[in-house]
């Protein structure tokens, strides 16, 4: 068994500055479970934290059952992989992973087998004998978790292991961890700032803001059920395209109207607004860039709108346009779904209407940016009720 409790943590440094509120999780036995948030949110020093880094102000971490707040790091049974690898200079590749078995007083056989099959399995056997400066990145990160995988430890903690790499050095080795996860037999505590790592990585993810736990969901969750408009801006890129708009609740269903149009809110959305008896009136309206389409021209559910920005992406399009009031929102459209013709039409300034499904639409509270329909019960918010 290898789970991780935290109940109530807090962490408070000099002048009463707050860095974590409250912190309540349950991490089961042999869970991949991600911080991720933007810097200065908490994540790093509730990981330290747990790893005996960082003093707990308040509450308790349990490490199976066993409160660890008075433990040192090294009787805590974990394994820590840090940003900047932090590896002996003047140490072989061979003893930079042995090291913290020699000082176990483990016999040389054993250390041997332990630091070959790591080798082994991280595709380092062949820099055994190198030094830490004759690698390059991606390898010295390579070294550094397998340092940590030897000790067999019950937790393997990860603090923002891939953020020195370049981004295609940081798929690589995104796809290495994931093997490396089925490979091994214990918990993962990953800390990221990426949320595309937190989302191809994470059994759950653990969205923070300002100290504070937003959401605690699966991928799959946290991108279709995001329970605050901060979520729902972080998760996904481009980001969620936001705007004000109204709610109609009319005979046959709900409306919204941004810009004039009149989108009709069906499906799922349409029946929670219903059964939660939603009255209707100003929201915050969220919308993915996938999601959004090119309309063939006016209409009453089209959007009217100008081209400012063509990215071109490879197989999409990413078209910044800003409607009559200004407001700016991105649109994906594949590439694939584009004629000649109509790719060539998309220069900046053209006019383009734009549309979408009203089971794609995501609504929030304009006061306390709640998601109006779908509740999260997993943490306590940075919001006011």
């Amino acid at each position: 068994m290898a789970s991780v409790k935290l109940t109530n943590v807090k962490k408070i440094y000099d002048k009463n500055v707050v860095a974590v509120h409250d912190f309540n999780l349950d991490i089961h036995d042999k869970e991949f479970v991600v911080f991720v948030g933007p810097s200065g949110c908490g994540k790093s020093t509730t990981l330290r934290m747990i790893a005996g880094l960082e003093e707990i102000s308040e509450g308790t971490v349990e490490i199976d059952g066993e409160v660890v707040n008075d433990l040192q790091p090294k009787d805590r049974n974990i394994a820590m992989v840090f940003q900047n690898y932090a590896l002996y200079p003047h140490m072989s590749v061979y003893d930079n992973i042995a090291f913290s078995l020699r000082l176990q007083k483990i016999p040389e056989d054993v250390i041997y087998n332990k630091v070959t099959n790591a080798a082994e399995i991280l595709g380092i056997t062949d820099y055994l004998m190198r030094k830490p400066r004759a690698l390059s990145g991606g390898q010295r990160q390579r070294v550094a978790i397998g340092r940590a995988m030897v000790r067999n430890s019950k937790v393997f903690l990860m603090d923002e292991p891939l953020s020195n790499l370049d981004a295609k050095l940081r798929n690589q080795m995104r796809a290495e961890i994931i093997l490396l996860r089925q490979k091994l037999d214990t918990t993962f505590i990953y800390v990221t700032h990426d949320q595309t790592e937190a989302m191809t990585l994470g059994d759950r993810i653990v969205i923070m803001k300002d100290g504070y736990i937003m959401q605690v969901g699966t991928p799959t969750e946290v991108f279709e059920k995001p329970a605050n408009l901060f979520v729902a801006e972080f998760i996904g890129a481009p980001k969620m395209n936001v705007l004000r708009t109204e709610l109609v609740k009319a005979g046959d269903g709900y409306y919204v109207t941004p810009f004039g149009a009149r989108i009709k809110v069906d499906g799922e959305k349409g029946n929670l607004l219903d059964e939660k008896r939603i009255p209707g009136g100003e929201i915050i309206l969220g919308v993915r860039p996938e999601h959004i389409v090119l309309a063939k021209g006016p209409g009453p559910d089209a959007i009217p709108v100008r081209l400012e920005v063509n990215e071109m992406m490879g197989s999409e399009l990413h078209l910044h346009v800003y409607t009559e009031d200004g407001t700016r929102l991105i649109v994906r459209v594949p590439t694939i779904d584009l004629e000649t013709e109509q790719r060539e039409n998309l220069v900046n300034g053209a006019q383009l209407y734009i549309t979408f499904a009203g089971k794609v639409m995501h609504f929030f509270d304009p006061e306390t940016e709640k998601n109006l329909i779908y509740e999260d019960h997993s943490a306590n918010y940075g919001i006011d009720d």
